[in-house]
């Protein structure tokens, strides 16, 4: 973007539902968004997995990541970041998560 190679809108386009959830199960990311230099950076977890709706659930304590890491079964949590002033959204990681994972 900064190359001018892509448009700011390419890159800065989370969809409604991930800002709906950055507003309200979020915690605030450590560092300034690197688009737009605002605090307005937050991180979301979402955990995937058996009896999980098919979007995942977005996590936003460590009681409830704690208690999911007790299930049975194959859970994935991943982490993104999104900026709530210019939309921009970012993976940061996705990584196992269970007490038991099939083989």
């Amino acid at each position: 973007m900064r190359a001018g190679e892509v448009d700011r809108e390419e890159v800065c386009d989370a969809q409604l539902e991930l800002l709906r959830v950055g507003r309200d199960y979020s915690t605030a990311a450590p560092t300034p968004c690197p688009l737009c230099a605002t605090r307005k950076l937050r991180h979301v977890r979402f955990v995937f997995g058996p009896r999980l709706p098919k979007e995942g659930r977005a996590i936003n304590s460590k009681r409830e990541l704690e208690r999911l890491s007790q299930r049975t079964g194959e859970y994935r949590c991943y982490l993104v970041e999104v900026c709530m002033s210019c939309r921009w959204n970012h993976l940061l990681s996705a990584s196992p998560l269970g007490a038991q994972r099939s083989a």
